[in-house]
């Protein structure tokens, strides 16, 4: 399958516990300035997970990496290619 048509990814849902601490942190506009796959791929990595101290080490890491910024998915990001 070429890759123009590959289905993409399902959109994740933002949890009211995570917009809750994105505005917590004052961290929504850092958020919403990563591309959509970082935004989607955040969320899944959150909401995949079942246990609850899981998903809140998953938003701390997230929360920390959008403070600190160039940082994704504990790897090194520099900006939108």
């Amino acid at each position: 399958m070429s890759p123009q048509l590959r289905p993409l990814r399902k959109r994740e849902d933002m949890p009211d516990f995570v917009r809750e601490a994105l505005d917590a942190r004052g961290l929504r506009e850092n958020y919403d300035a990563r591309p959509p796959y970082q935004r989607n791929d955040y969320l899944l990595w959150i909401n995949k997970v079942k246990r609850e101290e899981t998903k809140r080490k998953h938003l701390e890491q997230m929360l920390d990496e959008l403070e600190s910024g160039g940082v994704y998915m504990g790897m090194t990001w520099t900006g939108d290619r």
